[in-house]
């Protein structure tokens, strides 16, 4: 089965944090169930950290991540949950990046790996989410 991983769960490889641990931890329970993977938005986020594209290459060599194209029927979903945040007062404007990655693993099928549920569990339910215990929805 493969794995989407959010930008959060990535974010904690290369730039350490506190929830490394178990970020590493949780990238090895995922790989040994299969493939992991990262999309354009997960990609744009991660990347903006990196001085070039090719230091951007360089930290992801051998990380062995699959790089999945946007399902087309992602952009539907992510504008109803868009519609939906909005109606309950959502101050943004536009998407947010966290709605395209929800519909992209909810559209897949895909489980996703993050560290901040809360939008992905508010506003696409089916998807199988795994978060660290504890942490807020």
């Amino acid at each position: 089965m493969t794995t989407l991983i959010d930008t959060s769960v990535l974010l904690d490889i290369v730039a350490p944090s506190e929830w490394r641990p178990w970020s590493e931890q949780q990238l090895i329970e995922a790989a040994a169930r299969g493939p992991l993977a990262i999309n354009q938005i997960i990609s744009a986020e991660l990347s903006a950290g990196f001085a070039s594209q090719e230091a951007f290459e360089r930290a992801l060599q051998g990380v062995g991540l699959l790089r999945l194209n946007l399902p087309w029927a992602s952009a539907w979903l992510a504008s109803r949950a868009f519609l939906a945040y909005r109606r309950g007062r959502g101050t943004r404007t536009a998407p947010l990046p966290d709605f395209f990655i929800g519909a992209h693993a909810e559209a897949a099928g895909l489980p996703l790996l993050t560290r901040d549920p809360a939008r992905i569990r508010t506003y696409f339910p089916a998807v199988d989410v795994i978060a660290p215990p504890g942490v807020p929805d």
